[in-house]
């Protein structure tokens, strides 16, 4: 799995403090939205090319990690 440490970043006067693709106001939930919607990394790039293809495994690697530690805490 990658290490998002330093594609996600969280700034608390940026996008209400929600997690952002390398200080860009571009959400992880925004690129997962995207993705649900059935978009592929392409199209994603192409509508968004300040993004990469490690930005938006970052943002999945991100949500993996979230879902884990929530597992965790319930376990």
């Amino acid at each position: 799995m990658i290490n998002y440490s330093g594609y996600i970043t969280v700034e608390s006067g940026k996008r209400s403090g929600k997690p952002c693709i390398r200080g860009l106001r571009i959400t992880v939930n925004d690129v997962l939205n995207m993705l649900a919607d059935g978009m592929s990394y392409d199209e994603i790039i192409d509508d968004f090319p300040q993004l990469t293809k490690e930005d938006i495994l970052a943002c999945l690697a991100f949500l993996a990690d979230r879902e884990n530690s929530l597992a965790r805490i319930v376990i």
